[in-house]
């Protein structure tokens, strides 16, 4: 595994897992994170972002919530942040991602 000098490693592959219904990002060959959705008519869901053990706090989880929502954007459906890593990554980037974005409603 070769690391780049923000620590942060160069071998980094993600991918849509249309079956598992999720995205993943790979380190090497490890799985080192993953995003849950729901394909619903016109929408991605995005449930849950989860960090493994072992590769928690390298900003891998922003790195791949970052390519789920291109993802959804380039695929021309709509974003519904149900995850609350997510939803405040997109507040974070308003520009890019609030046009796309139809926000679930209060407790759902």
């Amino acid at each position: 595994m070769s690391e780049t000098a923000e620590g942060f490693h160069n071998d980094v592959t993600m991918l849509r897992n249309d079956v598992a219904h999720r995205y993943e990002l790979h380190v090497g060959e490890e799985l080192a994170c993953i995003l849950l959705f729901k394909d619903l008519p016109g929408h991605i869901d995005l449930i849950h972002t989860e960090v493994q053990p072992g590769f928690e706090g390298r900003g891998l989880g922003a790195v791949l919530d970052r390519y789920a929502l291109d993802d959804v954007v380039a695929s021309g459906k709509r974003i519904i942040p149900h995850c609350p890593y997510v939803a405040k990554f997109i507040r974070r980037h308003p520009d890019e991602y609030t046009q796309y974005t139809d926000w679930p409603a209060p407790g759902e």
